[in-house]
């Protein structure tokens, strides 16, 4: 289905629900945007490569980009404030079910324009939205998906990992059980390393298609041997358990040989547009034919 009939599709849908005339998704200079009150949400995407190859993308991470819808002046900073109210009970987190979807929407129309579409995308799911929602995780999504002509099995559901909800865990983890068995693949997202028995207890129990980790959180990378031993163990895990260890937010070389020598499956960051530019640029045209356009 062409993008314009998409993007209609779905304003129709979403009138019908809200039984309102307003039509949040918009199609302009080849993008996709939503209107969200004074919000406007757009999306980015970061590449996800092999470790040991990293011109070759297995993968994009979805990211939103927020600007003032007009009427409103709001800066991406405010967004988590004017969405955060912990004194509504987890049934009633409402406004943050329709965002989540509607920036999930946006982010899966967008990616259809990625040409050609690699590998898996990656969409961050807020906690609150899979307390919000009672059963059927996923099952709304898995409309947007069919519609646009993808399968489930595409799309890495990513809970970033938080403190602040772990009185919720459980119902957390019914949650993403409910989007594994509609095909849906797992990702737990680590900001930092926290201690050892939790981060294990919990990788264990979800056993997730993926986990990552930012490497911007890691501290004297170069010569802590302890922070190697347990970036080892770290990968080993997952690896045993079927999955694939990501270490995010590269920017540096000292954390690519990190990854590297940890073992981690799959980096992201900044060092690898450099390093690819620089490899691609040295390369002749038959060596690397159609695939030079996507890095």
């Amino acid at each position: 289905m062409p993008l314009l009939n998409l993007v209609e599709y779905f304003n129709d849908r979403l009138g019908q629900e809200h039984r309102s005339s307003f039509r949040p998704f918009v199609l302009e200079d080849g993008k996709v945007s939503g209107l969200f009150g004074p919000i406007r949400i757009d999306s980015y995407y970061d590449p996800l490569r092999q470790t040991l190859e990293p011109t070759q993308i297995v993968g994009h991470v979805a990211h939103i980009s927020v600007a003032p819808n007009k009427t409103k002046h709001l800066y991406s900073n405010e967004i988590e404030t004017l969405l955060a109210n912990n004194t509504v009970p987890a049934a009633d987190f409402e406004s943050i079910i329709n965002f989540d979807r509607l920036s999930r929407t946006v982010h899966m129309l967008n990616y259809l324009i990625l040409a050609p579409v690699q590998g898996v995308l990656f969409l961050e799911v807020d906690p609150r939205h899979i307390l919000g929602i009672k059963q059927d995780h996923g099952a709304y999504f898995e409309d947007v998906i069919t519609q646009c002509g993808l399968e489930t099995k595409n799309i890495v559901i990513v809970l970033a990992v938080n403190s602040q909800y772990a009185t919720y865990y459980q119902e957390l983890m019914r949650g993403l059980e409910n989007y594994h068995r509609r095909g849906y693949q797992i990702a737990l997202k680590f900001e930092y390393l926290g201690q050892e028995s939790e981060t294990t207890d919990l990788i264990q129990k979800i056993s997730p298609n993926y986990v990552s980790l930012s490497a911007r959180n890691l501290e004297d990378q170069e010569h802590n041997t302890e922070l190697l031993t347990r970036l080892k163990q770290l990968s080993a895990q997952v690896t045993a358990l079927g999955g694939q260890s990501i270490l995010k937010q590269i920017d540096e070389k000292k954390s690519d040989l990190l990854a590297r020598n940890a073992g981690f499956n799959i980096v992201e960051g900044g060092y690898y547009r450099t390093i690819v530019f620089d490899y691609l640029s040295h390369t002749k045209p038959e060596q690397y034919d159609s695939k030079a356009s996507n890095y």
